[in-house]
């Protein structure tokens, strides 16, 4: 016991070493954020520098801008920003200094003024473009009359000094770390190297053992970017920082060679991790050091390694901290998937929360389809049944008394017999009544009151019925939502599954046929469900996708696999995205046929086809009562219905009662309509008919005709009532033959029209959907000498085994 605590008290004092030096990094980061952020003091350094910086040996745009954009941001440190940048100047030089006081009272003066006016952004840069401007004209003209070069300094320092204030307005705020969105963009991202570069520039002059500063500094962010973002920012921070400080000092042209070519080469080299872009740093200083003077290499490879020195002790979780804010980095990839994920599981929980409310409304209004009542129940109904009675009947007779007080239980029990004798057979039995006359003194007035009380009960009681069957509608109804809702969460949260064994198989079959593999994406395996994504680069598409890669998947997942989506380069060797996925066992080829009553142009029957999603086919007829636009209003209406809920998912018969129930209630009118539906699933032909006061269907296999028939009134008559769902399996180069009653009953002088409609659809000799739907449509108008006496309608659909285009494609392995 004893050994093992004095095991476990090293660990335990590391531990909590680790967490006091957590702890103290911590409140030293909080107390330098404090000074240098909250107080102000970084603006204050920056400033400091900034009045130091110039240009050209006499262009000083920067002290101007800078004092601009923190009177716009931060307009409580403008003026402690203003001191740090006089006194920057003045460190310069004293005429330096001159020039920017002057130039800072005229911004000051020129703001206040116009403190009132709207639109600060825009005048601000304006100002500045002035103070610079009358300043320097003022200066220049104390001293001597103004050259034409003299005039062209002065107006690119407050060009420059306008552009400045633009760019520091974007890149200032980005030191402060209450920013509400903390990815940069490119222009931010060039903006900071923008002012970092400015920055460097006001420590132009300051070396440390013969080492100049602002190479050291300029060389260590080149080595912090390059880093970070790679060779794209890495070379675009050398370009930028090189040419700022070759402008203030022409002496360093050659640095914004050195400081490209490094950010390139150090980005290249990144995922050496910190030594191979030091290395990169190293060789880009060696290379360019070679075409220069050979005195200045040693004083340059002094600068590199002070660089190198300082990137090498930068903290890790500094870059990691920096990485998060550039977009490409694999810091900031993270933290969107992470940001992605976040909320996917935000959004799926609170589908998954109103799937749960739904469920428990639906929970709340299911009751039992065939409720049986308890005798509690049914006898409070007949208490108060009688009592009812008794009001209008007894309570004014002088045996009252005698009847309900000393013999109550023979005057209940005989006027119960009589309630239930009525209820059954409009009339009570002869013995009842006949010892209900000898007993009471007015049976023929209680009778009355029964009869007259009976019909009140039983609309009642039906009345009853109908709430039970609405409460048990609306549970149906809030269950199928719930189950939507449900799938749908479900959906959100589906995440990319690990097929390690069947990535290797595609990734060397591609490799295999000479296909350039960048990404794979493996969703989903499932039989019948597959979903592959993938990345791949052509010189010259022509339809590989479904030519090559799609027959080689077939193999290798033993089913037909199809292209569902690609979006191809527009390029050469650029890259193309392909979405791969189940293809459907079977397809359905439809035709259809219809004419309006008298040969007009409006009929009241519709019909639809509609792709319902996972494997799902449907085909609907739907009848409007009558003819014209009503009916049409009546069946297009059902069938938009329909579309829009089965779409959601919500299972087929909960749709039908929802679109009863919408049609029965929507309106006080009369607004019938008949539906034809049938659900056919593609990967297996099964098919579901419901049919609602619709005609029969037929179905032809070879010579065979299989008759689909179901009994229900047409919809929007009664509130409730039970769909009867048909099944049938269905075999390849089956035709279904769905009609409206125009054609059903259409044929004049044939007594049996399932008989003649049998014979004619048997005796076609084309199997074409089309053609059907015309012939069927032909022979019935024939019937009628051409008259059409009724809308008619016919839909036809060929059901066909999916033969892919292109057959499977073996890759055997490469024999060693």
């Amino acid at each position: 016991m004893m050994e093992s605590l004095s095991r476990l008290q090293p660990k335990a004092f590391a531990a909590q070493r680790t967490n006091q030096l957590d702890k103290l990094r911590g409140r030293l980061y909080a107390k330098l954020k404090m000074i240098l952020v909250d107080r102000g003091w970084l603006f204050y350094m920056i400033g400091f520098l900034l009045g130091r910086a110039v240009i050209l040996s006499v262009v000083s745009p920067f002290a101007v801008a800078f004092l601009a954009t923190m009177w716009l941001v931060y307009k409580e440190k403008a003026f402690k920003s203003m001191i740090a940048v006089l006194l920057g100047a003045l460190s310069y030089s004293v005429h330096h200094g001159i020039f920017i006081a002057l130039g800072l009272l005229v911004f000051i003066f020129l703001a206040g003024l116009f403190k009132q006016a709207k639109n600060q952004q825009m005048l601000i840069p304006l100002f500045v473009f002035f103070a610079s401007v009358s300043t320097r004209v003022f200066q220049y003209s104390i001293e001597q009359q103004l050259a034409a070069y003299e005039w062209m300094l002065v107006l690119v320092e407050g060009v420059l000094g306008t552009v400045l204030v633009l760019i520091f307005m974007q890149s200032i705020p980005l030191l402060s770390p209450k920013r509400y969105n903390p990815v940069l963009k490119n222009e931010e991202i060039v903006c900071m190297i923008i002012l970092l570069a400015s920055i460097l520039t006001g420590t132009i002059g300051w070396t440390l053992y013969g080492a100049s500063i602002e190479q050291v500094l300029s060389r260590y962010f080149v080595l912090i970017l390059a880093y970070i973002g790679g060779a794209a920012i890495g070379s675009t921070v050398g370009v930028v920082t090189g040419l700022i400080l070759s402008l203030a000092n022409v002496a360093n042209l050659y640095q914004m060679s050195l400081l490209a070519f490094s950010g390139l080469l150090g980005g290249l080299l990144k995922e050496g991790k910190k030594p191979g872009v030091a290395i990169g740093l190293f060789v880009g200083t060696f290379l360019i050091g070679i075409y220069g003077n050979m005195t200045a290499l040693i004083p340059s490879i002094l600068e590199t390694s002070m660089a190198v020195a300082l990137f090498l002790l930068t903290p890790a979780a500094w870059f990691k901290s920096l990485s998060r804010l550039i977009p490409g980095t694999e810091e900031y990839t993270k933290e969107q998937e992470q940001y992605l994920q976040k909320v996917r599981n935000v959004t799926a929980q609170r589908v998954e929360q109103f799937s749960g409310v739904f469920q428990a409304l639906s929970n709340s209004f299911a009751t039992a389809e065939a409720q049986i009542e308890d005798e509690q129940e049914v006898q409070r109904e007949t208490d108060y049944f009688l009592s009812q009675v008794t009001e209008k009947s007894c309570q004014n007779c002088f045996m009252k008394e005698r009847c309900w007080q000393k013999e109550f239980d023979k005057t209940y029990s005989l006027m119960e017999l009589l309630k239930d004798g009525i209820q059954e057979g409009g009339r009570p039995p002869k013995k009842t009544m006949r010892e209900f006359e000898n007993f009471c003194v007015k049976p023929q007035k209680v009778l009355d009151a029964i009869k007259e009380e009976i019909s009140y009960f039983e609309a009642n009681q039906k009345l009853k019925q109908q709430v039970l069957e609405s409460k048990k509608l609306v549970a149906d109804q809030l269950q199928g939502v719930s189950e939507v809702m449900e799938d749908f969460a479900k959906e959100i949260l589906k995440e990319r599954e690990h097929h390690e064994q069947q990535e290797l198989q595609i990734v060397h079959a591609l490799k295999q046929i000479g296909m350039e593999l960048e990404k794979l994406e493996i969703y989903s395996l499932d039989k019948g469900n597959v979903d592959i994504e993938m990345t791949l680069t052509f010189y010259d598409y022509r339809g590989e996708g479904a030519k090559l890669i799609a027959p080689v998947l077939s193999d290798i997942l033993k089913e037909v696999i199809v292209v569902k989506q690609e979006e191809i380069a527009p390029f050469p060797n650029g890259y193309s995205y392909l979405a791969f996925g189940s293809a459907r066992e079977f397809v359905v080829e439809t035709g259809a046929a219809n004419a309006a009553k008298g040969g007009g142009l409006i009929s009241g029957d519709s019909y639809t086809t509609i792709e319902l999603g996972a494997g799902k086919y449907a085909m609907a007829i739907s009848d409007g009562m009558g003819n014209g636009a009503r009916a049409q209003e009546e069946s297009v209406e059902t069938l938009r219905l329909l579309q829009q809920i089965l779409q959601t998912g919500i299972p087929e018969k909960v749709a039908i009662k929802s679109i009863n129930s919408i049609l029965a209630l929507r309106s006080t009118d009369e607004m019938f309509a008949t539906l034809d539906l049938a659900v056919i699933d593609l990967h297996n032909a099964f098919v579901q008919f419901l049919k609602i006061g619709s005609s029969p269907s037929f179905v032809k296999r070879g010579n065979e005709l299989i008759k689909i028939e179901a009994s229900n009134l047409p919809m929007g008559i009664i509130q409730e009532f039970d769909v009867e769902i048909v099944n049938e399996q269905l075999l390849p180069d089956d035709l279904l033959i769905m009609m409206s009653d125009g054609i059903f009953d259409g044929p004049k002088h044939i007594e049996n029209t399932d008989i003649w409609l049998k014979r004619k659809i048997r005796d076609m000799r084309t199997n074409d959907p089309q053609e059907i739907a015309d012939l069927i449509l032909e022979e019935v108008i024939r019937t009628r000498a051409g008259e059409i006496k009724d809308d008619m309608t016919v839909v036809v659909a060929k059901i066909k085994k999916n033969i892919p285009k292109w057959a499977r494609a073996p890759i055997y392995p490469v024999s060693s």
